[in-house]
């Protein structure tokens, strides 16, 4: 049996930091337009003389030993990978200054001499490169939905060459809508619950009545509107008195029925979540997605009618070619919303490709790792990219 690192510290996206003979790994400490500060480090064959450059990187979880950096290196490309300045503090995360961080990393590439950059978005990685590339495309956004800077329509935001969307979600606001508990009546009382709609009430077993599943979706989505409502409501109060934001808990957000029922958006999933095998405790556990928050970072992020990072809307401004990768197990991303992205990329060269028994993270699945390597090496080499001079 492998017995899996676990505690402090471990990440599952997290690679070996041992370097195969040829590949160095270079610390960047770079800085973006508006003066934040943030960490990259580029794994590259000086001896290959790249000129691909991948960029790996993630809203808030660190990328900087990500699975994929060094085989992509070992193969011949180079691969920047990235830590947001929001790194393990998703309740401050604040997607449009993310960007600039972003926007960074591929500018360095550029000044380096890399000819073609690739982005590289694996889970809500995703929804970012394309947030990014649709803004540096075609940029719209002036402030973040909260009224604060950047405004991305005066930034620096050099294009990319290529998308590569790995294991990715429809957005961070479309995530926590379907994860949302939609029993919950009190937004203070964790254990306040309206049992008609209580996904753990006794006696509600898998599969789900179809309408059932219907109010559910419709009463998650209210629940998140009216959070939304709340926050303007609160920050209006708070510009009032002149304070700039406040902290706010989000209970109970691990309870989407595909979860349990296998029928809802069937794949080759287990039963359960990432988070572990009892939901029920997951959901009203005191750390999870979204559990803590500031009013603008909710806006930023959650928020279906206020954030600017639905993947869906941001693919369909995309012109670059687009490769999809997907796991078939997944357990937090469904057949569904892969294909509601893929649908709605407008480009003609887009790919999907499905990787068989492939989970979130390919736990303990290395030829799975390997075949992510493989398709992204394959394609672009198609498409005059290839990882070797």
């Amino acid at each position: 049996m492998t017995v899996r690192p676990s505690g402090p510290g471990w990440s599952p996206v997290r690679q070996s930091v041992e370097l195969p003979a040829g590949v160095t790994r270079e610390l960047l400490p770079l800085t973006a337009e508006d003066g934040a500060a943030f960490d990259g480090v580029l794994y590259q064959r000086p001896d290959r003389a790249p000129r691909v450059a991948l960029v790996l990187m993630h809203p808030v979880a660190s990328f900087l030993h990500h699975y994929a950096a060094i085989p992509l290196a070992a193969r011949g490309f180079a691969v920047l990978a990235l830590n947001s300045r929001f790194v393990s503090s998703e309740s401050e995360l604040i997607v449009e200054e993310v960007a600039l961080d972003l926007a960074a990393g591929v500018a360095h590439l550029r000044e380096r001499g890399f000819e073609r950059v690739v982005l590289m978005g694996n889970s809500a990685g995703g929804g970012l490169v394309a947030f990014y590339q649709a803004q540096a495309e075609h940029p719209t956004v002036r402030a973040t939905p909260g009224g604060r800077p950047p405004d991305l329509t005066a930034a620096r935001l050099p294009q990319a060459d290529a998308l590569v969307i790995l294991n990715a979600h429809r957005g961070r606001a479309q995530l926590l809508t379907a994860w949302l508990d939609p029993a919950v009546t009190d937004e203070q009382d964790p254990l306040a619950t309206d049992p008609e709609l209580d996904l753990f009430a006794p006696g509600r077993t898998p599969p789900y009545d179809p309408a059932y599943v219907e109010r559910y979706r419709a009463a998650q989505e209210a629940r998140n509107h009216r959070i939304t409502a709340w926050v303007h409501e609160r920050l209006a109060r708070l510009e009032a008195a002149r304070v700039p934001d406040q902290a706010f808990t989000v209970h109970r957000t691990a309870a989407d029925p595909r979860f349990l029922d296998l029928t809802l958006d069937p794949s080759e999933r287990e039963p359960g979540a990432s988070a572990g095998s009892d939901l029920r405790a997951a959901n009203y556990a005191p750390a999870g997605l979204a559990r803590h928050a500031s009013l603008h970072s909710w806006l930023s992020q959650w928020s279906l009618a206020d954030s600017h990072v639905a993947a869906e809307a941001n693919v369909a401004r995309v012109s670059v070619p687009l490769l999809f990768l997907q796991g078939t197990a997944d357990q937090r991303i469904f057949p569904s919303d892969v294909r509601a992205v893929f649908d709605a990329a407008r480009v003609d060269d887009k790919r999907l490709s499905w990787i068989p028994g492939g989970s979130h993270h390919f736990l303990d699945q290395p030829a799975d790792r390997r075949m992510v390597v493989d398709l992204v090496e394959d394609w672009l080499a198609g498409r005059g990219m290839p990882a070797r001079r």
